[in-house]
């Protein structure tokens, strides 16, 4: 099938250090430009993005650091790819929320006016999203081929979610999963265990996903400027963080899980402090020499360190004495 086109359509899509769209960079972009007779031009190059590459972006996408290292920067090329892009529209596969709004940050930055007057936007995870809808009545209807009756009645709903599970896992028991980074297994079985595993791939903290678990078990934070970062190192380094939000507009459960991990930080703080003072009072000593003993005795003045102690005159220092000043 021929797309029906009356000027080009770039379908495009980035890999990047990261999903924040205001500070993430580019590490490659691919274009595949559709021409109105049918013909196809694409063009990819990684980029160096000027920053380090997360393990965790790097572990998705295979690009390392030193895979971009003596590739160009995005402002070397912005030109070129704008050029290239030219009066076309764009398309992708959830293009409108993210590569977009990335690419128009890149080209900002290097400094090049891409000029988004007139042009269409083409989002195919939208169209999936919308044709293929993710409710419960199509859930049943798609598991069950059957209709809901009284939907959105609380009876009617749970008794129609248990049915789809039971559907789901008739139907996916065999079935692979492979996982961001290569991994094939088979998730769905008939074990509460598995299914909760497989329903909780990104290990939320908080359940509104503010924090999630690293891959050590660390709580970390999954939005905003310390993204990425546990959450106790940012208490080391900015502890009004956690007064922002507590006073901010965050689900309760969150801020009751922070309140949790605050406590305990500061339960650690205390215990370091603690185990300073101790150590101040009592000092080991690990010279290996022996300490000096004290002397009661009230006339006994110590020796200054850098003074030598008295020794006895003999008649032989007398005489060098006189034959030096000749008396």
């Amino acid at each position: 099938m021929k797309l029906n086109l009356n000027r080009p359509l770039a379908f495009f899509d980035l890999e990047t250090t990261g999903v924040n769209v205001g500070s993430d960079r580019i590490v490659e972009i691919a274009i595949l430009k559709a021409m109105p007779d049918g013909t196809e031009i694409i063009k990819t190059l990684r980029i160096n993005p000027e920053m380090p590459i997360p393990l965790a972006s790097s572990l998705i996408h295979g690009i390392y650091d030193k895979d971009i290292a003596d590739q160009p920067t995005f402002k070397a090329v912005a030109q070129e790819f704008s050029d290239f892009i030219g009066d076309a529209d764009l398309a992708g596969y959830n293009s409108n929320r993210f590569d977009i709004p990335v690419l128009l940050e890149e080209f900002l930055r290097a400094g090049v006016d891409f000029d988004m007057t007139d042009r269409r936007f083409v989002d195919v995870q939208n169209i999936f999203h919308q044709m293929e809808q993710r409710t419960l009545r199509a859930a049943y209807k798609f598991y069950c081929n059957k209709d809901i009756v009284n939907a959105h009645s609380a009876e009617a709903d749970i008794t129609a979610t248990y049915h789809v599970l039971l559907a789901q896992i008739e139907r996916y028991q065999d079935a692979d999963f492979e996982d961001k980074q290569g991994n094939l297994s088979k998730p769905v079985q008939n074990d509460v265990d598995a299914l909760h595993a497989f329903t909780n791939m990104n290990k939320p903290v908080d359940f509104a996903g503010r924090m999630v678990f690293n891959e050590e078990g660390e709580e970390c934070f999954n939005f905003g400027k310390h993204k990425g970062k546990t959450v106790e190192q940012v208490f080391n380094i900015e502890p009004s963080y956690y007064a922002w939000m507590k006073q901010g507009d965050f689900p309760l459960y969150t801020k009751k899980k922070l309140t949790e991990i605050w406590e305990r930080w500061n339960k650690k703080k205390d215990q370091l402090k603690s185990e300073k003072q101790q150590s101040a009072q009592n000092p080991s000593n690990t010279s290996g020499q022996r300490p000096t003993p004290k002397v009661n005795n009230p006339g006994f003045k110590p020796q200054p360190k850098n003074e030598k102690p008295p020794v006895d005159v003999t008649n032989d220092m007398l005489e060098q004495l006189k034959m030096k000043f000749g008396k």
